[in-house]
């Protein structure tokens, strides 16, 4: 048990044994110093969790954080695109060196391993999360303050293995205003009670559109069911990101770290708090 332990796991972040039944959290690489982990998450695919977890990362870059992104997301890579980052990685004895955006995030993507990224990876469950624990334990991150998984959807092999094998900090819950992804939502926050890990907030995609005449926000799929989970699980809705062209045009083409994600402050300061 850790000194720091507060005998209450599911608000306490020490790596110690007492927490998830008795099972211990992998070491980083002997070369990595990360303070904090944060878990992005949904219940379902395609809702934004790797814009969610790029637009933190660089917001907590621009805030004078050393900031870091584990592509989790090992079927569905898309953190490098967005960063604007090709080639592959490097390493040494000592391990693998992550990209690094323009911005100075630090990246490790399975993406970047492969000889091609068009490639698809057509691994079984056990292997997947196995490379997700490698990033994790063969990555020299070097001085992080906060590193954002950005978790596959759903609940299965790898949430599992971030949730046991790292000493996650927190998670943070992304969702879309139709009823049905709230619902599925539901699973991921039932899955992060059930393993102690503290959830931090909700964050909506594709929430709104803004008039261009007048600035008035239009809720093209009516009344969000969002704020009806968040409620319903007492937890706070942290940020609303609109449905704006110039986001998915600045993924596609490598830039969002252009973009002005002032949508995204409540959401920094909580994962600040940390």
């Amino acid at each position: 048990m850790s000194e720091n332990c507060t005998h209450d796991c599911s608000t306490c972040s020490a790596n110690c044994s007492s927490r998830e039944g008795g099972i211990p959290k992998e070491a980083p690489n002997a070369l990595s110093h990360i303070k904090k982990v944060i878990g992005v998450v949904s219940g379902k695919g395609g809702v934004g969790k790797s814009l969610v977890s790029a637009l933190l990362a660089d917001g907590m870059k621009k805030r004078g954080k050393n900031a870091a992104v584990m592509d989790a997301d090992i079927t569905g890579p898309s953190i490098p695109r967005i960063f604007g980052i090709r080639g592959r990685a490097e390493g040494c004895e000592d391990g693998l060196f992550p990209a690094q955006s323009r911005g100075g995030v630090k990246i490790m993507s399975i993406d970047l391993l492969l000889e091609d990224p068009k490639d698809p990876v057509v691994w079984r469950g056990p292997v997947i999360a196995g490379v997700v624990k490698q990033f994790w334990t063969e990555v020299i991150w070097g001085d992080v303050d906060y590193m954002f998984v950005d978790m596959p959807p759903g609940t299965g092999d790898v949430p599992l293995t971030v949730f046991q094998s790292l000493p996650v900090d927190g998670i943070l819950v992304v969702a879309s205003p139709q009823d049905l992804v709230a619902q599925v939502v539901g699973k991921a926050v039932r899955m992060a009670g059930l393993m102690n890990v503290p959830i931090l907030g909700v964050v909506e995609n594709m929430s709104y559109v803004l008039c261009p005449d007048c600035g008035r926000k239009i809720y093209p799929f009516g009344e969000s069911r969002t704020r009806t989970l968040c409620e319903t699980y007492g937890l706070p809705l942290l940020a609303e990101i609109p449905m704006d062209p110039s986001i998915a045009k600045a993924c596609d083409e490598g830039t969002l770290e252009s973009l002005n994600a002032s949508f995204l402050e409540g959401a920094l300061d909580r994962v600040g708090t940390l």
